[in-house]
């Protein structure tokens, strides 16, 4: 794997710029493939991996840049909590980790560059050397992750019986003995503008 200054340098591209974010991505991410075994995530290792991000934040890129895991692989989950944590599980062993930014490294900062007055520029660069106990927490979890959220293809397709839509992934809903994809259930996050369904723009 290239050193934390080549990672950072390639995520922070990707990311569109560098920020103490991208700094705790990175730095959470070598953490948590070295405490679940995972040597080459991209290469050799790269279908033992699974991710969960609890955040949609610079550090989620930072961690994608690293991992190689992604939505669209299905290697990468985010679970909606708005914590600045992530998950890592090596697949082939079962063994996964949590690790969550420490809120008191904010404020440790000053120790490592208190040169620095603007405080966002002080925690870029203090992240880059505070030692992991001081600006993360690492615990070993067991998580259970449901066949149809593993990569893969899918393993059901199925219509819903109101729009039509196909729903991959068991992520339909069935109501009434009618099997309707989430929007038609009530969990739409748009709302038509045109009675009937468009298709033009």
């Amino acid at each position: 794997m290239e050193s934390f200054a080549k990672l950072l340098e390639i995520s922070a591209k990707i990311h569109g710029h560098l920020c103490a974010g991208q700094v705790i991505g990175v730095r959470m991410a070598l953490l948590g493939l070295r405490l679940i075994g995972i040597d080459d995530p991209k290469g050799a290792d790269r279908k033992k991996l699974y991710v969960i991000v609890e955040i949609d934040r610079c550090a989620t890129d930072a961690i994608q840049s690293v991992t190689g895991c992604s939505l669209g692989k299905r290697s990468l989950r985010w679970m909606d909590f708005g914590i600045m944590a992530a998950t890592f599980v090596n697949l082939a062993t079962g063994k996964a980790a949590r690790v969550t930014a420490r809120e008191e490294a904010r404020e440790l900062s000053t120790k490592y560059c208190p040169e620095l007055a603007d405080k966002y520029q002080r925690q870029l660069e203090a992240y880059r050397v505070m030692p992991e106990e001081e600006l993360f927490t690492a615990e070993e979890v067991a998580v259970d992750i449901p066949d149809c959220d593993l990569p893969g293809r899918p393993l059901r397709r199925v219509q819903c019986a109101d729009c039509g839509d196909y729903v991959q992934d068991c992520r339909e809903t069935e109501r009434d003995g009618r099997t309707l994809c989430r929007a038609c259930a009530g969990q739409r996050y748009w709302k038509p503008v045109q009675s009937s369904r468009a298709t033009t723009f």
